[in-house]
């Protein structure tokens, strides 16, 4: 597998668009993806009961429409509780893309991400779609253009792209994200389109996603919010012409690889980006029982409110995470386990069979005060791991989060 220059766009067949359409404050506002020839689609989305409209669209077309063929996203305005009127103006994009595209709307999904509760601008929308079709293309700065078009409160634009050779045809993967606040494990507030010219099934296609998901965009939290918006699609339009992948043969093990690494890569840079981050904060769980208990006590570490505001005040407070992995669900025992802190500045281990051992404070400042940050917890009970991705706690984040309305609401909707 080589990383290679692009995101979405990267595959064979795939273009993409990005303009400000009105809908935020002088930022670009909307983006399109499109396929030359017809896809095939798996999808996974928000766990809330909750869901915006663009979701409850995405969920139906992906399992009953034939094919997809294009993904038109809005980004200031969720479409989210939004009744009947919402779940219409969703048919309208489609409709709208579809004829500015010549493709049937059942081959159209929409997403949306924002404010919660306003309708959105549809006739911004509308013109915004037929101001997108005619400028679509696929070079790498097309794509850059789309992934900075889907960006709220993200600070930086994410996208990836990696090739790979399967039955003697090199195959891509790229795709682009957006998410920084609002993120929780079991799907969090982010939205991520991912594109390749694989050639596999459609149902080896959401299996593959669905078990990925598992380990990498559920494993990260920012702020133990999970949103309603809340969207993962990919999109493969077969243009490599590797032999269909049919069954989990070593193609579909290299392909399942792969697309864990884009979707490993998107899960860091979404947790590193979190609202007033200044730190990607990385726990492994190592020597646990089974993946259950190894992915419960990660996750309940990183998702640690007082450990979080501890990694932003560079303080080695061991007993918030001992405390976390006490309250996950997961059965361990406290007096075994070795708890080590790791930076680009060094590694240290802080406690042995649940008991602190000397080491130097100074040393232990200065490795939390690098931009990434590594806990690993050995439980000493089995073979199986898990690591999950987060952030630090910041003045910041209040602060972004209490002003939302004074500060980024412009007639009504918010602009993010």
């Amino acid at each position: 597998m080589i990383q290679i220059e692009g995101g979405v766009t990267a595959a064979k067949g795939f273009k993409a668009a990005g303009i400000f359409a009105g809908i935020r404050k002088k930022k670009k506002d909307m983006a399109l993806i499109y396929s030359e020839v017809p896809c095939k689609a798996a999808g996974t989305f928000t766990t809330n009961i909750v869901k915006a409209a663009p979701v409850k669209w995405d969920m139906e077309m992906v399992r009953n429409s034939p094919f997809v063929q294009a993904v038109v996203v809005n980004s200031g305005v969720a479409n989210t509780c939004t009744g009947s009127v919402g779940m219409g103006y969703c048919k309208d994009m489609a409709v709208t893309t579809g004829s500015c595209l010549g493709i049937p709307a059942e081959s159209v999904l929409v997403a949306s991400t924002g404010l919660i509760g306003k309708q959105i601008p549809i006739d911004k929308i509308k013109l915004g779609i037929q101001n997108l079709v005619p400028i679509l293309g696929n070079s790498t700065e097309d794509g850059i253009l789309a992934a900075e078009a889907i960006l709220t409160t993200d600070t930086k634009k994410k996208e990836l792209a990696v090739t790979i050779e399967l039955g003697g045809k090199p195959v891509v993967i790229g795709g682009m994200c957006k998410g920084s606040g609002m993120i929780h494990p079991n799907m969090c507030t982010m939205l991520s389109f991912i594109t390749t010219d694989v050639a596999i099934s459609k149902e080896l296609l959401q299996e593959a996603l669905s078990a990925d998901i598992k380990d990498t965009y559920n494993m990260i939290s920012v702020d133990g919010d999970t949103s309603t918006n809340d969207t993962v699609l990919l999109l493969a339009n077969g243009m490599a012409e590797n032999p269909e992948i049919t069954e989990k043969n070593e193609d579909y093990e290299k392909f399942y690889r792969a697309l864990n690494y884009v979707n490993t890569y998107f899960s860091k840079r979404i947790a590193e980006d979190g609202e007033g981050a200044t730190s990607l904060f990385e726990v492994k769980v190592i020597n646990a029982v089974d993946k259950e208990q190894a992915a419960k006590l990660s996750k309940s570490i990183v998702s640690s409110n007082l450990t979080k505001a501890a990694i932003f005040g560079n303080d080695i407070n061991w007993g918030r995470i001992l405390c976390a992995m006490g309250y996950s669900g997961a059965e361990f025992d406290p007096d075994q386990v070795d708890l080590y802190f790791e930076s680009s500045a060094g590694k240290i281990k802080l406690i042995e069979d649940g008991i602190e051992v000397f080491y130097r404070k100074e040393v232990a400042a200065e490795i939390l005060s690098k931009s990434e940050i590594t806990v690993t917890a050995d439980i000493k009970m089995g073979c199986s791991q898990a690591t999950a991705w987060g952030c630090d706690l910041t003045y910041e984040y209040v602060r972004i989060n209490a002003e939302y309305a004074r500060k980024y609401t412009t007639n009504n909707y918010l602009i993010i």
